[in-house]
């Protein structure tokens, strides 16, 4: 099962991120979406889970939205969070991929046989920091993690 991560798009969902997550199962999104259109757009490649970021909060059309999320992608459990400070210690030993947005720095952390997840920041750059996507690769036997550049740095 293919899966697109994005975080942090702030209301810009660039093309080159449309075009990565094309063929995806399902896409998750770890917050600060920025504008409703952004998952509106998201939700025409493949469905979504989301959480609200920080700086969606004062939208009316994220109130709805979580702050966390738990589900399962295949037989394994994801806990989505956007602030990696908000991921719950100690953590439930069940779930075996944290996925968080926030700080704009990709990551791929195996922590054990749990995997930490930040996708980066797929909308306007901050700083010097890469613009990114990651995919997922879900399988039975495991998890496959991988950043897509979105820009040339």
């Amino acid at each position: 099962m293919k899966i697109g991560v994005i975080s942090d798009t702030h209301g810009l969902l660039r093309p080159e991120a449309v075009a990565a997550l094309q063929g995806c199962e399902r896409i998750i999104h770890a917050g600060d979406i920025g504008k409703p259109e952004v998952l509106e757009h998201l939700a025409r490649i493949a469905p979504l889970h989301v959480v609200r970021g920080n700086n969606d909060l004062d939208f009316a059309w994220a109130q709805n939205l979580p702050d966390q999320s738990l589900f399962d992608l295949g037989p394994w459990q994801v806990l989505l969070v956007h602030d990696v400070a908000d991921v719950p210690a100690p953590l439930d030993p069940a779930i075996k991929l944290v996925i968080t947005g926030h700080s704009h720095k990709p990551l791929i952390d195996w922590r054990g046989e749990r995997l930490f997840l930040n996708p980066g920041s797929a909308g306007p750059r901050r700083f010097k920091l890469p613009v990114t996507v990651a995919l997922l690769e879900v399988l039975d036997s495991g998890i496959e993690a991988r950043l897509v550049a979105l820009l040339a740095s």
